[in-house]
């Protein structure tokens, strides 16, 4: 249990008296390169935040402590992770780095290549797909989904879409809320429009609701759906149905939502908006993350070190958000998508034995991208009485490469400054006679700094946080692959459409229908 681990304990005992990064003298140069590595084309600096090289080997020793190497190699190839003990739960494996297993030095474990098999099968069916397509006149994609078959596909498409195809364009409907699929068809000419809908199990109520919201559309305007819609879904799901879908790709229960942008789930937006090359070079991406997050040396291994800080400023810092700040535009909702992935992973009360635990585990992870935020709730990180540790994303140079010189710099150059400034400033603080004008420092944070913003850079840092977050599960002792507390909600929700589709003539007032949930919520 982590709470026994003898590097739990010490770290413990060194978190009464943290490294000071405001003293004078403190936070150097030397220390900015003794604290910062580089792997698959990312430099990680962390010497602003509130180690030192004894924090940093305990750590490491925490790492060991709880196996969190092995337990990623078991995961990769195929052992069942997802899992309480003793108790009824999804017991599966955990196989998402199977569908970009494709390149150099693939598993060669049974399970793992089975998985890997699957996953080619689906490749090549979506290669034959989009050929199949090319006459056709498809320009706009409608993607229907919720959770993770929104989430990271939106933020990567996004991240991506400087690279759209000529005439080419994604949209996305994920909300039951009517007005967002209104909004999203209003102004579409649905000849030329392919729907994607995507739910593992066929039957995820929002995602239905919508389907059937945008099938009538088609209805109405005396089309038949079938030629206009895909579906991604599990074998043998509702939706597995050639007679109602154009094609249907498969995903497996060996795949989390949040985990599925690599699979078809982010695969058939992905390619049709881009193009099956740029799809491939962002599998490659990550796959070179897959392998390097196995390397014995921790030192070097991007995932682990930030996963181990995350637990040095949660579980002995005690700090209770991680706000995660690209300073990149095309990566607008990717901090969306480290929430639900983080959050939604991490966000457990008992470890893997089905025991309450008596330690922090996941952090409330938000943020927006910088410049902008720098305008919006800089001002609560850096003179709030909340702590909040910062995970900064940058490139030195910009994804579509245009830029002008202004006042003697460039738009990138001025970006770049802002980044580094703030991370300065919110390390070191700023004394002052004023005390409207003090800042105490001591604000910690990291950077993940890359070269461009490209498909495959774009794939290394989807993994590294999908490996992060695995790591934190691994060394927490809890389960980061089901996500029952998604659950409750939804039983409940369904006896409530239960009372508004009763035949009672006038509707019920809402006041009632909520008050009347409380009786029957058991």
């Amino acid at each position: 249990m982590f709470t026994q681990f003898e590097a739990t304990k010490h770290l413990q005992q060194l978190a009464q008296n943290p490294f000071d990064l405001a003293k004078s003298g403190n936070l150097t140069p030397e220390r900015l390169i003794k604290f910062s590595t580089k792997s698959c084309g990312y430099t990680l600096f962390y010497g602003t935040e509130r180690i030192t090289e004894q924090v940093m080997q305990t750590l490491f020793k925490l790492a060991d402590e709880a196996q969190a190497l092995d337990k990623m190699n078991k995961m990769q190839t195929g052992e069942i992770l997802n899992k309480i003990d003793g108790f009824p739960s999804e017991n599966r494996a955990v196989l998402h780095t199977a569908t970009r297993d494709f390149f150099e030095n693939p598993h060669q474990e049974q399970a793992a290549k089975d998985a890997t098999n699957l996953a080619l099968k689906e490749i090549d069916k979506l290669k034959a797909f989009l050929k199949k397509i090319e006459s056709m006149s498809f320009t706009d994609l409608v993607m229907i989904g919720i959770g993770g078959s929104d989430l990271g596909p939106r933020a990567h498409y996004i991240a991506l879409q400087h690279l759209l195809k000529k005439g080419k364009k994604a949209h996305f409907i994920c909300n039951v809320d009517p007005d967002d699929a209104a909004l999203v068809l209003r102004d579409l000419n649905l000849n030329n429009a392919l729907v994607v809908v995507v739910s593992k199990t066929g039957e995820t109520l929002e995602t239905a609701t919508n389907e059937a919201f945008v099938r009538q559309k088609f209805l109405d305007a005396h089309m038949d759906p079938s030629k206009h819609f895909v579906s991604v879904t599990m074998q043998g799901s509702p939706m597995d149905n050639p007679s109602k879908y154009l094609e249907s790709f498969h995903i497996w229960d060996w795949i989390g939502g949040r985990y599925s942008t690599t699979s078809m789930v982010g695969g058939v937006v992905l390619a049709f908006s881009f193009g099956f090359e740029v799809f491939w070079e962002f599998l490659r991406g990550a796959n070179q993350m897959d392998k390097a997050v196995l390397s014995s040396k921790k030192e070097t291994n991007l995932p682990l070190l930030a996963a181990l800080i995350g637990i040095w400023n949660r579980d002995f810092l005690k700090y209770p958000t991680l706000a995660i700040i690209p300073y990149s535009q095309v990566l607008l909702r990717f901090p969306a998508h480290i929430q639900q992935l983080d959050m939604e992973s991490n966000g457990k009360r008992i470890d893997k034995q089905g025991r309450p635990v008596d330690y922090e585990t996941g952090p409330i992870i938000w943020g927006e991208p910088g410049t902008n935020a720098q305008h919006s709730f800089y001002q609560l990180i850096h003179q709030g009485t909340t702590i909040v540790p910062l995970e900064f994303i940058g490139y030195k140079k910009s994804a579509l490469g245009e830029d002008l010189k202004f006042n003697g710099t460039t738009s990138q150059q001025k970006l770049l400054a802002n980044l580094f400034a703030q991370i300065i400033a919110l390390a070191t603080g700023k004394e002052d006679q004023n005390p409207n004008k003090v800042f105490t420092g001591n604000r910690p944070s990291h950077l993940l700094l890359g070269e461009k913003l490209t498909p495959f850079s774009l794939g290394v840092l989807l993994a590294f946080f999908e490996h992060k977050v695995a790591f934190q599960g691994f060394i927490l002792n809890i389960n980061s692959f089901d996500q029952e507390g998604v659950q409750l909600g939804k039983l409940l929700a369904t006896k409530i459409l239960q009372r508004f589709a009763e035949p009672k003539g006038a509707p019920y007032p809402l006041a009632d229908v909520f008050l009347a949930t409380l009786k029957d919520k058991d």
